[in-house]
């Protein structure tokens, strides 16, 4: 029995290794560039960043030259701003998507003359991992067991739409190989046909030319 528990505990946390989307990297960004972190996040999840220029100096403020403006987007679909920060120190966003996409994060550093580099600090969540846990065992007044049991269940419902997603991504994959596989089979039977044409007419050519000069 224990073997058995311990089985099915750790393939819960595999799963939720799988399904959990998290990406928390910190880069240098040099004044007048701009960088972008792109993510793939499947329809109707939910997606948190949170987003801070690092203060290498300790002890002293952050200089008014260390300024980002953020700027989250979807790649395809009804592409729009998601979230937007002009000139900021610091900054989070959360939403829930509408499609499945390629979500972009842009961050572009204020001009400054001579150029200066920051260091910026991003963590980007998505799915279970975007819920904030501690709060919902507070609003809810449950107990430890009810929330695990609650996280869990989030987790398993999380791996059955993430199934239902990659199938439908196999499903498109599939249709984009049979059409490229039927396109590919149309253009090499034209091109047989081309060369063989060609080649025909070739001969007629010379048949007619030698017949002509009657050396045949």
């Amino acid at each position: 029995m224990m073997i058995w528990r311990s089985k099915t505990l750790f393939l819960l946390v595999i799963l939720g290794i799988f399904l959990t989307q998290i990406e928390s990297l910190r880069f240098e960004l040099e004044s007048g560039h701009t960088k972008c972190i792109a993510e793939e996040i499947k329809g109707h999840s939910m997606t948190v960043g949170k987003y801070h220029i690092v203060n290498t100096n300790e002890g002293y403020p952050l200089p008014d030259t260390h300024k980002v403006t953020v700027r989250v987007t979807s790649a395809q679909g009804n592409s729009h701003t998601h979230h937007y920060a002009e000139n900021v120190h610091e900054g989070h966003f959360s939403f829930e998507t509408a499609e499945g996409a390629d979500y972009h994060t842009c961050f572009t550093a204020a001009v400054h003359k001579p150029p200066v580099k920051l260091t910026i600090d991003f963590d980007w969540k998505s799915g279970v991992a975007a819920k904030d846990w501690t709060n919902v065992a507070k609003k809810a007044s449950v107990e430890a067991m009810e929330l695990e049991l609650k996280h869990m269940l989030e987790i398993v419902q999380g791996v059955h739409d993430e199934m239902f997603y990659l199938r439908e991504r196999e499903e498109e994959m599939q249709e984009l190989n049979r059409d490229t596989s039927y396109k590919l089979a149309w253009m090499t039977g034209l091109s047989i046909l081309i060369c063989l044409s060609v080649a025909g007419l070739q001969m007629w050519h010379l048949k007619t030319f030698f017949e002509k000069k009657k050396l045949i």
